[in-house]
């Protein structure tokens, strides 16, 4: 959810008006809002934030709007924001979205051919996976390499595509709270089955760079939408239990009951 910091300007504010003021209040407001401190519907003001943070009004604002562009928060009629609510429908569709988006970005992977040397990155990234899947439990420290490793691998996958549009659809569309191909990958850390479905996506992640190799751009298509709808999976562990949702950064967003 972390992505560029934009400056906002109020007609004042001198140096606290910085970058780095606004990158500070920004991660802290970040933090409060995904460890569940500031509670979904909760209405933002900003004098009670520039209290609370530490920093002058200038980067306030800024770190707000920033955040609503996370989607981290929803502006209210009238002026001012709240933190945001998400139901589970509002997070298939992101993770759709993101499928759609790296589904299309395999199929040109495919199409237009791929330099030796990012395919070689990509065996790589997937050898280090294979290599922490070995044992027959994941610990934490396992989970985290995977994690690091899954990001590796879909990034590596946007830049096959050979197009800027799409990276940066796709950057934006990861970007989205709870949509990124990591968003739910730790609820499966203490879960009887968390290392098969790890071994399912990293079998998917292997067929898809054998599909785009070969120039199978239908098949490459395929399996990559396919592979994110295993988030889907994922989001219905999470939301099957209060253990299983404290497993996810930011789960006390999710609206776990009757929501659509």
């Amino acid at each position: 959810m972390i992505s560029e910091v934009r400056r906002a300007a109020d007609g004042g504010g001198g140096g606290e008006g910085d970058g780095s003021a606004t990158v500070k209040a920004q991660l802290r407001l970040r933090a409060l809002i995904v460890s569940g401190e500031l509670p979904p519907g909760e209405r933002l003001a900003e004098l009670v934030l520039v209290e609370r943070l530490g920093v002058s009004r200038t980067p306030v604002r800024a770190a707000l709007l920033k955040l609503q562009d996370e989607g981290l928060l929803d502006p209210i009629p009238g002026g001012g924001f709240a933190v945001r609510a998400f139901s589970e429908s509002d997070i298939r569709d992101a993770i759709e979205v993101r499928g759609t988006l790296e589904g299309l970005a395999a199929r040109l992977a495919a199409e237009r051919g791929v330099a030796a040397s990012l395919l070689s990155e990509a065996r790589r990234c997937l050898d280090a996976i294979d290599a922490v899947l070995q044992g027959p439990a994941l610990d934490d420290a396992a989970f985290g390499i995977y994690a690091e490793e899954n990001a590796r691998f879909h990034t590596l996958l946007a830049d096959m595509s050979g197009s800027r549009v799409v990276q940066r659809q796709i950057e934006r569309a990861a970007g989205q709270p709870f949509a990124s191909p990591n968003g739910f990958v730790m609820v499966l850390n203490g879960g009887p089955q968390g290392r098969d479905n790890l071994v399912i996506a990293q079998h998917q992640h292997r067929a898809v760079l054998q599909a785009i190799e070969q120039r199978e751009s239908a098949r490459a298509e395929t399996l990559m939408r396919e592979h994110a709808r295993l988030a889907h999976g994922n989001l219905a562990q999470a939301l099957a239990s209060r253990e299983s949702l404290a497993r996810v950064p930011g789960g006390a967003l999710i609206q776990r009951f009757g929501t659509r």
